[in-house]
């Protein structure tokens, strides 16, 4: 039932509901600071107030559900003051409540929980307390009585009390801003709300988010409001942003803000702390797009003020931190996986016109008739057309293919020249089927073909925009090794990597990964995988990426020669597929490149007699090139003289001998036959390993305490073959030197004791070295 305020025999009690007469026309904030009850009423319950509820700082989880003991009185409210102060009160009934988005419901809905209680018809929330009866009590006022509940402890009545109040206040906000009618008091609300998230006491996800949700529903309902009345709400949200995602709807609405208003205060003031907090933050990006679409619009904004460039860079500054490595793990790939979803909204349009389009073997072996076709493709495979064929001329008998590839916004052509000789060539083996590799996905013939992508000027600003990023990220040292690792599978479409402004631009970021002395980084310049190419291939000779007549190319090699280990596969991949160029650049006088063709030689990886001969007129070109082959030369016949004069078996360097020591004793004499040679407790380093693979024989070697570090190891795997016992004991070698060991089969005793050798790298060495029977790994991470 439902009784007027203004029955008789009014109290202190009645006075205290005065002021929630008017709640509706007035921010619902005022509901949580009611005026106290007079000092002489000490039987009604006082409303609380935030003051006092703050002063011992306590926190509350929000609570969802839970069990509490409930009682309901059904009275005029004038008469509640008597009834509470009679010394018992009608039976206690056990329930487990839940706290849903609209009402308290019961999970057994009988007794005084039958019909759930909604929260619009809740008047007030008190805590509770009177002479001679239950602690802990809660008192809701209904139309018609009051519902008392009743915990086991003050922090639990307390936790009840604050998930109430929190849940009243947003059921009310969601019907006050469901159907705005004034903005002034709609913003004048927004404020009220933002305020009473941040100071309650409860601590919950949720607190934040809900706010943020209901102002986000706002604005999807509301589409056209003034620029100045969303700059308006965007400050009043502002203080929840600094410790929330903002939600979806809310992220399009920042969007929208960015792209109309960039150079607003709002951007830099309010939107860069949330950027921040996104970029830090372990983030799916996947689950969460639009987050990441907001992070981008946001950068495009920057990128929009006076200083450009400038401001971005200083953001990107500000992300990595003051010091020589950025405190936030996650800021990197956040980063990278904007840059990569802007770049690849540039190239969308031409993405989209792949549907229907020819395989890309079809395109690759140019087999396939446009009859056989579907009609209407946006993608072409077509046969030549004199007005689209390059004017270039070619003599008939030459086996190149000639090819012009002309992108559109609506479709891409790919016109072919071809003689039989060069389509053989082209064609995978027989029995492949797979898909060709990225190179042939882009172009018939690299060396010949064009490609001509024109970006809409907008398109052509963000591709600047997000290219400028990844050259600010890799001038990073401690970012540079995971940008290298994102960026080696090439996560760019295929248009892009035919746009020559594009690999143009990208090609900084290609020579940072090649001019770093660490491995980690650019080895991934290699491929991920067999069969796929990586950007080593991408900007090679030949390569769609190519503009500088290969010195990107001897540069990559020269850092590759360096450090990799497997020398003599990365020489096979280099005489199967880059024969041509290496020598090219080596007829130039690059000394990499006739290191490289002396290499070959030397390895005997290169079996065609007519095509050995070619490389030594190649190398006796220049003056590099025939100093170099003649030492070769050299080498190789003073190793056949060794051999042919045999030489001691046995053979220990005096103690403290140094690298110059063993060369002059090498020199002296003939040694052939040498298969045991002990350098231990001498000051010998890396550098002798160039005389030590000059020792075919070799079976015993111990470098017990010597300086021979992972270069040496490197190199000795490469030669000595046959080598069986080593001993390595107190030497500086690390996991990357001792993976080299994995080559040299014939090893049945190593001693990698107290060196750097981890578990990880020893299981692998036990796993590849089949005849390994003694080892020793004390005092290493393995033991």
């Amino acid at each position: 039932m439902d009784f007027d305020s203004s029955s008789g025999g009014g109290s202190d009690l009645h006075n205290n509901h005065n002021p929630h007469q008017t709640d509706e026309s007035k921010p619902l904030l005022g509901e949580m600071s009611a005026p106290t009850p007079p000092d002489g009423n000490k039987m009604g319950a006082a409303p609380c107030r935030r003051a006092l509820l703050h002063c011992n700082g306590m926190r509350y989880k929000l609570l969802q559900e839970g069990d509490i003991q409930v009682c309901v009185i059904k009275h005029p409210r004038t008469f509640l003051s008597k009834i509470l102060t009679s010394k018992f009160l009608r039976r206690w009934e056990p329930h487990h409540l839940t706290l849903t988005d609209t009402s308290l419901a019961s999970a057994t809905p009988t007794g005084y929980m039958e019909n759930s209680v909604s929260y619009s018809s809740i008047e007030d929330i008190q805590l509770l307390s009177w002479e001679n009866a239950p602690k802990y009590c809660l008192q809701l006022t209904v139309p018609g009585g009051t519902v008392l509940l009743q915990a086991a402890n003050s922090y639990l009545r307390d936790q009840w009390f604050h998930s109430l109040q929190w849940k009243k206040k947003i059921y009310k906000y969601k019907k006050v801003l469901s159907n705005p009618s004034r903005w002034e008091v709609v913003l004048k609300e927004i404020r009220t709300l933002v305020d009473m998230a941040l100071t309650s006491p409860l601590q919950d996800d949720s607190i934040h988010q809900a706010p943020l949700e209901i102002v986000s529903k706002l604005l999807s309902e509301n589409i056209n409001l003034t620029t100045q009345e969303h700059e308006n709400i965007i400050v009043a949200i502002a203080p929840l942003l600094e410790n929330n995602h903002p939600p979806p709807d809310l992220c399009e609405f920042f969007c929208k803000h960015c792209r109309e208003r960039p150079r607003s205060m709002v951007v830099i003031e309010v939107f860069t702390p949330v950027v921040q907090r996104i970029l830090k933050h372990n983030m799916d990006f996947g689950k969460c797009p639009r987050l990441r679409l907001f992070t981008q619009e946001y950068i495009l904004a920057l990128n929009e003020l006076n200083a450009g460039m400038e401001v971005v860079k200083k953001f990107i500054q500000s992300m990595h931190g003051q010091t020589g490595h950025c405190p936030h793990p996650r800021v990197l790939p956040n980063l990278v996986a904007v840059c990569l979803a802007a770049i690849y909204s540039c190239y969308e349009e031409y993405i989209n016109s792949r549907d229907n389009s020819p395989s890309l073997k079809e395109i690759r072996n140019g087999c396939q008739q446009q009859c056989d076709r579907k009609p209407n493709l946006p993608l072409r495979l077509l046969r030549a057309n004199p007005d689209l064929v390059s004017q270039e001329v070619t003599s008939p008998t030459e086996p190149r293919i000639k090819s012009v590839v002309i992108v559109n916004s609506s479709e891409i052509h790919v016109e072919l020249k071809h003689n039989n000789t060069a389509n053989q060539k082209l064609k995978s083996p027989a029995g492949n089927e797979s898909e060709p590799n990225l190179i042939d996905c882009l172009l018939v013939s690299p060396a010949c073909s064009t490609m001509n992508i024109e970006l809409s000027p907008q398109a052509d600003r963000v591709l600047v925009c997000y290219v400028e990023i990844l050259k600010m990220l890799s001038d990073y040292d401690d970012w540079r090794p995971a940008l290298a690792s994102l960026l080696q599978p090439i996560p760019f479409p295929k248009e892009a990597l035919a746009h020559e402004k594009f690999t143009k631009e990208l090609k900084y970021v290609i020579q940072r990964f090649a001019e770093d002395p660490r491995q980690e980084v650019h080895s991934c310049l290699l491929s991920v995988r067999a069969g796929k190419d990586g950007w080593f291939q991408l900007y090679s000779p030949g390569g769609v990426a190519c503009d500088d007549d290969g010195e990107l190319f001897a540069s990559m090699v020269h850092i590759l020669m360096g450090s990799c280990y497997k020398t003599k596969k990365f020489l096979l991949s280099l005489a199967e597929n880059k024969l041509g160029p290496c020598m090219l650049l080596a007829l130039r006088g690059n000394q990499t490149m006739v290191e490289i063709l002396c290499l070959m030689l030397e390895y005997n990886i290169i079996e065609n007699n007519d095509t050995q001969l070619q490389i030594i007129s190649t190398l006796e070109s220049t003056d590099v090139g025939k100093k170099m082959y003649e030492q070769l030369c050299d080498r190789q016949r003073e190793l056949k003289e060794l051999q042919r004069k045999g030489g001691p078996t046995r053979l220990t360097l005096p103690s403290k001998s140094t690298d110059a020591d063993l060369t002059r004793l090498l020199s002296s004499g003939s040694f052939g036959n040498l298969e045991n040679l002990s350098l231990a407790f001498t000051n010998v380093t890396s550098a002798c390993a160039e005389q030590l693979i000059k020792l075919p024989s070799l079976k015993q070697l111990n470098l017990w305490s010597t300086q021979f570090g992972d270069a040496g190891l490197r190199l000795l795997s490469e030669h000595l073959t046959s080598l069986q016992v080593l001993n390595l004991c107190e030497t500086p070698v690390t996991d990357a030197g001792l993976l080299a060991l994995s080559s040299m089969k014939s090893l049945c005793s190593l001693n990698m004791n107290s060196t750097k050798l981890s578990a990880d790298t020893y299981e692998d060495l036990k796993a590849k070295l089949p005849n390994l029977k003694e080892v020793d790994v004390r005092y290493t991470e393995a033991w």
